[in-house]
């Protein structure tokens, strides 16, 4: 059981007030781990950050908006001063966008590619220089299948292009970090319920694209990324860096 603990490890997810980010706060903190939450709405992170402290440890709450670095080094002085140091990184914040590329806007595309990729260099330039220091460090990027490939019957040209660098800036980072003793991987989720989905995994279409292109023909569950996120973390991946784990169904398997 040791191998997946985090008792003494101090962890920050970004877009830590909703969705996916509570999933990973809340499964860090079972593990044992002091969790900083980072987000925009200071109201959802203070909810949050009860549930988290309900499981025994530590917990922040970080108001940041992760495509600003002078927020963001704010941030990382606020939670080093804190912890004492950072030993996990989830890069959980996101966007989406489903407009047609001829018609997509400037400023949506920069929006989705400030969010979706720029604010995961930023966050990891910025904590990966404690993590550095110290010689040790876990990054791990929220990818998505669309990291690579696309879907027929969406417009996904931000996303898919926004993801895809993630995918490709987790492996340069894994190759550029390595000899700090700092892995760096991505998790690659399919299509699970939450906020930014809305409504639309239950969708009757949906259904059908989810029977036709995913061989377990569902969307994901709560708590179906939780071991793709400890793993990760914890010290059973000491030996694994720069790689895109995919938890979909089997999906891009195909």
């Amino acid at each position: 059981m040791s191998l997946f603990d985090l008792t003494g490890k101090s962890a920050v997810v970004t877009g830590a007030s909703s969705g996916l980010g509570v999933q990973f706060a809340l499964a860090l903190a079972r593990q044992g781990a002091d969790v900083a939450l980072m987000a925009r709405r200071v109201d959802k992170l203070e909810a949050v950050k009860k549930e988290v402290e309900a499981l025994g440890v530590r917990c922040l709450a970080v108001p940041c908006d992760v495509t600003k670095t002078d927020e963001l080094k704010n941030a990382v002085q606020q939670i080093e001063g804190s912890f004492g140091k950072v030993d996990i990184l989830v890069n959980n914040a996101g966007t989406a966008g489903i407009t047609a590329a001829e018609e997509q806007s400037d400023d949506e595309w920069k929006r989705i590619i400030d969010l979706n990729l720029n604010s995961v260099y930023y966050a990891s330039r910025e904590f990966g220089k404690g993590m550095i220091a110290r010689k040790y460090g876990k990054i791990i990027n929220i990818g998505s299948i669309h990291s690579s490939v696309a879907m027929t019957g969406l417009n996904l040209s931000g996303y898919c292009a926004s993801k895809g660098g993630v995918l490709m800036l987790t492996k340069e980072l894994a190759n550029e970090w390595a000899k700090y003793n700092i892995t760096v991987n991505a998790i690659g989720p399919a299509y699970f319920p939450s906020e930014m989905t809305g409504d639309f995994v239950d969708d009757p279409g949906f259904k059908q694209v989810l029977a036709t292109y995913c061989p377990m023909k569902r969307a994901g569950r709560p708590g179906e990324l939780d071991g793709a996120l400890i793993y990760f973390a914890s010290d059973a991946s000491s030996y694994t860096t720069g790689q895109l784990l995919s938890v979909d169904g089997g999906w891009t398997a195909i």
